[in-house]
């Protein structure tokens, strides 16, 4: 008997033979409900887990990125930017390049095979996509490419990709800094790291419109964070996980074991 599985129904069934079998009912109903608590429980630490820094996934990352690029005398700004999304154990990263798909990219994928995300790779045209896959050989197989051009990326960022929690942004982009603004005034479905990397080219770090970190790694980058807008819900607005119910029936005498859940109420946002 599967007494972990998550099917009401299922629980149900289970239930009734073990009250058949002698068990009593509260005792049964207590048991469920305690296996309920657990899972839940369970899943809050992964959500908690997924938040929280990982030196283990950002070490592998950053070796992994190291090993997929050209070799060089010291590690570049592929290698931090892999380390600092695998760390942060994002799950959907999106890559705005200006031209080919670049190490930015590949650092991108490292992360990804570390925490099981997705990488989402814009390019200006179909001749870059072709390129791309030519330079990235077998790594194009982990990306999912878009072609949009630079004048529509500020609409496209944030409207379709609210719940990516990285974005890069290649500075050479014409405009980029009004894509940057364009991230920073959307609601954000979640924290968002954003990343402008090639700073130096165009000295972006002296006019950037976001509060960003000029960090001097590899051709310049520029980090910073943009927190989700939060919802305020009233003490209406609440849900209730839901209770069991056992009815009896009384032709038969069988009891059966329900589990209700309460109606969802309206949420106030902000």
């Amino acid at each position: 008997m599967d007494i972990g599985s998550t099917c009401p129904i299922y629980k149900c069934r289970c239930l009734t033979k073990l009250t058949q079998a002698g068990l009593n009912t509260s005792l049964a109903l207590c048991f469920f409900q305690k296996l309920e608590e657990k899972k839940n429980q369970e899943k809050i630490t992964k959500k908690q887990k997924m938040g929280c820094w990982s030196a283990e996934n950002a070490t592998k990352a950053f070796l992994k990125t190291m090993n997929m690029g050209k070799r060089a005398t010291e590690p570049n700004g592929a290698e931090f930017i892999s380390a600092l999304a695998a760390g942060n154990n994002v799950q959907l990263m999106v890559v705005a390049c200006a031209n080919v798909a670049d190490s930015t990219t590949l650092a991108l994928v490292a992360a990804a095979q570390q925490t099981g995300g997705r990488v989402i790779c814009i390019l200006n045209g179909v001749e870059e996509l072709y390129l791309s896959k030519m330079a990235l050989g077998t790594n194009s197989s982990h990306l999912e490419f878009v072609v949009a051009n630079a004048q529509s990326l500020n609409m496209l960022l944030p409207n379709y990709y609210k719940d990516a929690d990285f974005i890069a942004v290649d500075c050479n982009i014409q405009k980029h800094e009004e894509i940057l603004e364009s991230l920073r005034k959307h609601r954000r479905e979640k924290n968002t790291i954003v990343l402008g990397y090639n700073a130096f080219c165009k000295e972006s770090w002296r006019s950037s419109p976001l509060r960003t970190q000029l960090l001097p790694i590899g051709e310049g980058l520029l980090l910073t964070r943009i927190g989700a807008k939060a919802k305020k819900v009233t003490a209406q607005g609440m849900e209730n996980r839901g209770h069991w119910i056992v009815k009896v029936d009384k032709c038969t005498g069988e009891e059966h074991v329900y589990r209700v859940k309460s109606p969802r109420r309206r949420v106030v946002e902000a």
